[in-house]
């Protein structure tokens, strides 16, 4: 599956549509968090599954990494900071869990932070463009 899918399938239609920024992110998280989770504590026989999982998974991580580092950002710098790191963190992880080192557990571990976090700071609705 290539990026543009990838992408596609993770952030929806390309249409408007009404919530928070912080809602869409979560929705994407979900989605990633959930399809990731899928290969937690098991051993599976469905490499090509779990590979599109963290595929998935590092796309979002990706994404929001292009977003931290851009100028208009407006999260405070230190936070931005974290942010970027969690992305190089799970970008290596995903390395390991692809050679059969490591487990995708703490991504998925990371990943719920993250949606608690964005839930428990969601604001009202607003018009967000995809």
């Amino acid at each position: 599956m290539n990026t543009a899918v990838l992408a596609k399938s993770l952030y929806g239609k390309p249409t408007h549509e009404v919530g928070t920024k912080r809602g869409i992110e979560y929705k994407a998280f979900s989605k990633a968090t959930a399809h990731l989770a899928e290969y937690v504590g098991t051993e599976t026989a469905n490499f090509a599954g779990m590979a599109e999982a963290l595929c998935e998974n590092q796309l979002l991580w990706t994404v929001l990494a292009a977003d931290v580092a851009g100028d208009g950002n407006g999260l405070p710098e230190q936070l931005r900071a974290q942010i970027f790191y969690l992305t190089q963190f799970t970008n290596h992880h995903t390395k390991l869990v692809l050679n059969g080192k490591a487990s995708p557990d703490i991504l998925v571990e990371i990943n719920t932070s993250i949606m608690r976090g964005l839930r428990d700071c969601a604001t009202g609705p607003e018009l967000v463009s995809p």
